[in-house]
């Protein structure tokens, strides 16, 4: 829901932009930044989603014909490599967040908006994500996919 609104509210601000600019020549000052980190923030929010779910993008054109729990096992084990691979990237991230906090990292654009909070938000969502794709691993090697 967060991502989505996330998204809802960026396209909003680029419409108004939009309009604002034929209007009056005038857009909203820093908007591409907002679109940036909108952007951003709304793709990590549909990820932990999208991922329990099930819903991302599967590959099975060369495991259609396989046993179910031939496939469930490979499932499974790339459900985990992607558990651990969001988990990695979200410890960086809150390193990364941590750093950026510290050093007082800004946008590079009209507005300087801090950046630590955004980094931390994007590390949460793929915490999440993570903690989602493992949960899928174990259901998966039990069967229960």
């Amino acid at each position: 829901m967060a991502g989505g609104l996330m998204l809802l509210a960026t396209a909003f601000m680029v419409a108004a932009s939009v309009l604002m600019r034929w209007l009056a020549s005038a857009p909203i000052t820093g908007d591409v930044e907002m679109v940036q980190i909108g952007g951003g923030l709304a793709v990590l929010g549909f990820l932990a989603y999208g991922t329990l779910m099930r819903s991302n993008i599967f590959v099975d054109s060369f495991t259609t014909w396989l046993p179910r729990r031939v496939t469930q096992a490979i499932d499974g084990f790339w459900n985990l490599v992607w558990g651990v691979t969001a988990l990695v990237l979200a410890e960086r991230m809150a390193v990364g967040a941590t750093e950026a906090l510290g050093n007082g990292s800004t946008t590079m654009g009209l507005l300087g908006i801090p950046i630590w909070w955004a980094i931390g938000i994007g590390a949460l969502c793929f915490a999440v994500t993570g903690l989602m794709a493992l949960t899928w691993a174990e259901r998966l090697a039990r069967g229960r996919g």
